[in-house]
């Protein structure tokens, strides 16, 4: 709850020399505990983890909100497994890989070709017609 613990956690994720909160306190003080858990969760977005995904910090000290808290471990969890860089020490079947990007280039041939196919999603016209139906706002005849 007092955040020492998330501290250390985001520290690990560094190279040494390079952490990210360089004093972690025990202290029992609430504006101490509650300072720590926002310099985690400032090191969380930092570090990668989106922040849609970070909880607040009341979500953790008063612990309004526990699967939130989850959902930030998670995600910072996949983004360690994602960057691959050493550093998480951790088993990386625990957390899910994130997509990386994968950009496409076309050639302006390739592109104004797309333009004259019709998609399979679009359907066809074949074999449309009007025929049987009745204005809006009859009602169906039924023989």
């Amino acid at each position: 709850m007092g955040g020492a613990v998330l501290c250390k956690l985001i520290n690990s994720l560094y190279p040494p020399g390079q952490e990210p909160i360089p004093k972690i306190s025990e202290s029992k003080m609430a504006f101490k505990q509650m300072e720590q858990i926002s310099q985690f969760l400032k090191a969380a977005e930092v570090y990668g983890v989106r922040t849609t995904d970070i909880f607040q910090t009341v979500d953790l000290w008063e612990g309004k909100d526990m699967a939130a808290v989850q959902r930030t471990l998670m995600a910072l969890g996949s983004v360690a497994v994602t960057k691959d860089d050493g550093c998480y020490r951790g088993e990386p079947s625990w957390f899910h890989r994130k997509a990386q990007q994968n950009r496409r280039g076309f050639s302006e041939e390739q592109l104004r070709q797309g333009q004259n196919v019709i998609g399979l999603q679009m359907g066809s016209n074949k074999g449309a017609s009007q025929a049987g139906m009745t204005g809006y706002g009859m009602p169906r005849q039924i023989m």
